[in-house]
């Protein structure tokens, strides 16, 4: 049998529409507008605001603030939005904020997220799937962060950068290109950007081949040992790595870039 329970100092607006089994705790908020589906924990004190779809066995833990204004002195009170798939879990003291007009309208997450506390998703940022944020890791708006991608505690995305998939972020790391897909990162204060190499480890966890990650290996070798820029560099992988299993991804990810990719690297 189905049913909603809504504690009795939760405030649930007659405009927000509830699925099966949600569970509203104690001095909770949910807005107007608002879609929760079903068996969607909201814990107490944690508030939707508005204008937000949140999507099946999702949890929302203590404090967390969903669909709240952009932080964008240009915001004039359009109507946006934020869009939120299945089985995402949003930790205390998480911060999502609708999108803006000028940017889409809409800040998008993906299925099987987790978003550990103080987590921030700014403005118009687009989330895959399967991604992890650890505690304090904050995106300014318009980031698009693929399936798989990790980023550290304390890191913080630029506007408009992309995070490639599968790609790991250590903590305290300040992103301000593009990361690679499948590429591991962290900044370090002595030495600025430290290159891991592959994430073969959040590779291999996610089913990814041996054979696929000794080629994604191949392809940084060119990127990132050798002396050339990053023209020299896609050029060379296309007129001699053509055969390898994902050139074709990392070219078409930095051919897709608008703020360059982060080059500038030691080696760790």
């Amino acid at each position: 049998m189905s049913t909603v329970k809504i504690h009795p100092t939760a405030i649930v607006s007659k405009k927000a529409e509830l699925g099966h089994n949600v569970e509203i705790g104690a001095y909770a908020i949910v807005g107007d507008q608002v879609v929760l589906g079903d068996d969607c924990l909201v814990m107490h004190h944690a508030v939707i605001d508005q204008l937000t779809t949140i999507g099946r066995n999702c949890k929302i833990f203590p404090f967390a603030s969903i669909g709240t204004e952009p932080q964008d002195v240009t915001f004039k009170d359009e109507k946006t939005s934020v869009v939120m798939g299945d089985y995402n879990i949003i930790r205390e003291f998480t911060t999502v904020n609708r999108g803006t007009a000028k940017g889409g309208g809409c800040t998008r997450i993906g299925d099987h997220n987790y978003f550990m506390m103080y987590t921030h998703i700014a403005h118009d940022c687009q989330i895959g799937s399967h991604t992890q944020f650890t505690n304090g890791a904050t995106l300014a708006g318009h980031v698009e962060v693929a399936d798989f991608a990790v980023i550290g505690a304390f890191s913080s995305v630029h506007q408009f950068t992309r995070i490639g998939r599968n790609a790991y972020i250590g903590g305290y790391t300040v992103v301000l290109q593009d990361v690679l897909p499948f590429a591991k990162i962290a900044q370090n204060r002595d030495t600025g950007y430290n290159f891991y190499g592959t994430n073969s480890i959040g590779m291999m966890r996610n089913g990814i081949s041996r054979e696929f990650i000794n080629s994604i290996k191949e392809i940084f070798e060119v990127l990132y040992r050798m002396d050339l820029n990053t023209t020299q560099a896609v050029d060379k992988l296309k007129q001699e790595y053509s055969h390898l299993e994902g050139v074709d991804l990392i070219i078409d990810f930095i051919s897709g870039s608008k703020r360059g990719i982060i080059k500038n690297l030691t080696w760790g």
